[in-house]
């Protein structure tokens, strides 16, 4: 009986990652990678396509990639907060989560 009880009990499954917290956008020769770390001292790294060439629409798929993740793994919200630029090539930013309110009032435009 206490087989069947273990057996029906789903354990949520762990996310491959934690949840972001800072991105590092670098534009390289072979196109754009990032650098996400995680609030448990973690770090995924990768590219973004490389028919991104604009800086603009980096940053912005950068920061839906970020969306997503934490969405789809986390159930979370966030948005990302560029760091004024340092350098030409780099960018940083801040990924900070929000709540359901704050998020449905940004994506309406008010």
């Amino acid at each position: 009986m206490l087989d069947g009880c273990v057996a029906r009990r789903q354990k949520k499954k762990r996310p491959p990652f934690g949840l972001p917290k800072r991105i590092v956008l670098l534009a390289t020769p072979e196109g754009w990678r990032h650098s996400i770390l995680t609030v448990d001292g973690g770090m995924v790294c990768g590219r973004l396509s490389n028919e991104l060439l604009d800086p603009e629409v980096a940053l912005d798929a950068a920061a839906t990639l970020l969306k997503e993740c934490a969405r789809d793994f986390h159930d979370n919200l966030v948005e990302v907060t560029w760091d004024p630029r340092q350098e030409p090539w780099t960018w940083t930013g801040e990924v900070i989560p929000v709540s359901g309110d704050e998020a449905v009032s940004a994506d309406s435009g008010g």
